[in-house]
């Protein structure tokens, strides 16, 4: 539990920090639009694109596909497990830049699904990894700019999004 605790202390010093950044205003409206991209209709739009293209016997749509049903499960059963409050019900007088679509924080979502497509799409595309990575890694970084993470809530986000890519990849493949 002390273990908990010095994470959670560590996390709201640097998710304070972060906040009360000199920068932070300016960053907003920038990790607004990046956190968009990150809501789920490019996922849609790529997997309907790879299938318009490639069918239902593709490889690449079959491992997203299954990353998916793998992932959004296990983060369902996490986020509801942990149950950890956000930022906004954790801290006193915080008020979040967005309203998020759940109650809990941990794990990001977001960053989840992004890190996973990065993988899964790098993988398949290698020309496309590092430019997909820094995508992924400015949505977790803009979760936490927006007030609904704390950064462990994304670094969560990350392993779970790369793990369930990589289990995918070698079910697939």
């Amino acid at each position: 539990m002390k273990l908990l605790l010095s994470i959670h202390k560590c996390d709201v010093f640097m998710f304070t920090w972060l906040i009360n950044a000199r920068i932070h205003g300016t960053l907003t409206h920038f990790c607004r639009s990046v956190s968009k991209t990150g809501d789920g209709q490019l996922y849609i739009a790529a997997i309907v694109l790879l299938w318009m293209s490639e069918g239902f016997t593709s490889p690449f749509l079959h491992a997203i596909l299954l990353a998916f049903l793998m992932e959004r499960p296990l983060y369902f059963i996490l986020k509801n497990g942990f149950r950890r409050n956000r930022p906004e019900a954790a801290l006193k007088d915080f008020r979040s830049v967005i309203t998020p679509a759940d109650q809990f924080s941990f794990p990001s979502g977001h960053t989840s699904a992004a890190f996973m497509m990065a993988t899964l799409v790098g993988y398949f595309i290698p020309s496309l990894m590092i430019p997909l990575y820094c995508w992924a890694a400015l949505i977790a970084f803009s979760r936490v700019v927006l007030g609904v993470h704390f950064p462990t809530d994304t670094l969560m986000g990350v392993v779970l999004g790369v793990g369930t890519a990589a289990i995918s990849l070698g079910q697939i493949l």
